[in-house]
């Protein structure tokens, strides 16, 4: 008899994984270290019952009892459940592999994947490039770190998938594989989920472990570490930026096709945009997916998913701008370097990063407003560098920031932090922040 599958943590990652493996006729094991009665009463609905924080014996032998651990991306390398699998010799499968090894073993063979990873940027990327896709006629779905995981998108009525794939996903991938991937940054984040930067930076690395020589990967040029995997990546490579084989040339993205569209005609073309732009034309472009025809269309008319960098209002010549979802010091970097003159709102909960990394654009900033857990730190990140003022509230941030603000400026909201010492979420902290400001300008204008 088949030993079961044991699945360790019943989010929506792993929900979805138990719902596909039954489909096949697979058994399971659910267990988790917590689990609210909505979730419980999902999986009763399914015959599962989860075993709720096993002790050390009964973990070992639900591992010894299943033919692979599945565990959902929330579950860290350090978990017991990853040291026990390790010891007892068991595969550890994400959903991306579970996915994977099915869909290469579908009648009329495996439908197309493009893959996205980076510290920064994934799912914006994702995004143009399912716009791209969908510009090209094809069926396409976002998935992966998306709120329909790959395992779902599978059984979907799609003829092509767009894979953000997080180093959780890819930590444990033994087969994985898309014929196109890129790999846009690498920098400190997700301590609190891997070891350490070098088991970080292996994850991201095995986006590429499985390529075919027909494949392509892509990499984004001036990051050190993309660009050493990239050169031993054995498939197919471009570069994207600087003098590499996508860039901006003249105002004009062009690829080894020749001009793909001006940068004018992007909705929003803040340096990064330009990039991202360029990455998923290449993702696209480069499996055969899509012309540089289509990708120009469909990027013309892309607008950039919420709390990111997003314009919510202008008065006075000073624009405000929701950049929430920015919970590391690189994305707060990347951000500044689409202006000249900041007001810049950071902090929040720290995740165990560097946040002196910010200073590196400070002289972008005019003028620094300090929130949350982290305030303190924010405040020497730049003290003696920038006027810092601390605010105990968003709305008192809001205030501050409108008082050293003046024609020419732009207020942003970018945290370099998580938003769980206010909030349950950036998305959250952002709708609220974008709500004050809203009411602040028309108070004003009264």
């Amino acid at each position: 008899m088949t030993q079961p599958v044991l699945v360790y943590g019943v989010g929506v990652a792993g929900i979805a994984t138990i719902k596909f493996l039954l489909r096949r006729n697979i058994d399971v094991i659910a267990a988790d270290d917590r689990i609210n009665e909505a979730r419980q009463a999902e999986l009763r609905k399914l015959g599962i019952d989860v075993v709720i924080a096993p002790v050390s014996h009964e973990l070992r032998d639900l591992v010894d009892h299943s033919q692979y651990v599945a565990p959902a991306p929330g579950i860290p390398e350090s978990h017991p459940v990853i040291k026990a699998a390790l010891s007892q010799q068991k595969s550890l499968k994400t959903e991306l592999d579970i996915a994977y090894e099915w869909e290469a073993e579908r009648v009329g063979g495996a439908r197309p994947m493009v893959a996205v990873t980076g510290t920064d940027g994934k799912t914006t990327t994702v995004l143009m490039a399912e716009a791209i896709l969908q510009a090209a006629g094809r069926k396409t779905i976002a998935c992966g770190n998306t709120e329909i995981p790959l395992v779902e998108a599978l059984d979907m009525d799609v003829d092509s998938f767009v894979v953000e794939a997080t180093s959780f996903r890819l930590a444990f991938i033994e087969s994985f594989r898309a014929q196109a991937s890129a790999w846009l940054n690498f920098d400190s984040d997700h301590l609190d989920w891997h070891e350490s930067m070098s088991t970080y930076e292996a994850a991201k690395a095995r986006l590429w472990r499985n390529v075919r020589p027909t494949d392509i990967a892509i990499g984004v040029s001036g990051e050190l570490a993309v660009m050493k995997h990239l050169q031993n990546a054995q498939c197919r490579r471009r570069v994207v930026g600087g003098s590499g084989d996508y860039r901006v040339h003249e105002a004009m993205l062009v690829g080894p096709q020749g001009e793909i569209m001006s940068t004018s005609d992007l909705r929003r073309a803040l340096p990064h945009d330009a990039s991202n732009a360029l990455v998923a034309s290449a993702l696209c472009v480069e499996a055969g997916l899509a012309t540089t025809t289509q990708a120009a269309m469909a990027l013309s008319n892309f607008v950039a998913p919420h709390h990111r960098i997003e314009f919510i209002a202008e008065s006075k010549g000073v624009r405000w701008f929701d950049d929430s979802k920015a919970t590391t010091p690189h994305a707060v970097v990347t951000a500044l370097r689409g202006f000249e003159s900041v007001v810049l709102i950071a902090g929040g909960r720290n995740k165990d990063l560097d946040l002196a990394q910010m200073a590196i654009e400070s002289g972008r900033i005019k003028s620094v407003v300090a929130i949350g857990e982290s305030a303190e730190m924010i405040s020497q990140v730049f003290a003696g560098k920038k006027p810092v003022s601390t605010a105990s509230s968003m709305q008192e941030a809001v205030e501050q920031a409108a008082r050293v603000s003046a024609t020419g400026d732009v207020v942003l909201l970018s945290p370099g932090c998580a938003s769980f010492d206010w909030y349950g979420g950036y998305a959250e902290r952002g709708d609220h922040f974008a709500g004050l400001v809203r009411q602040f300008i028309s108070e004003d204008r009264s």
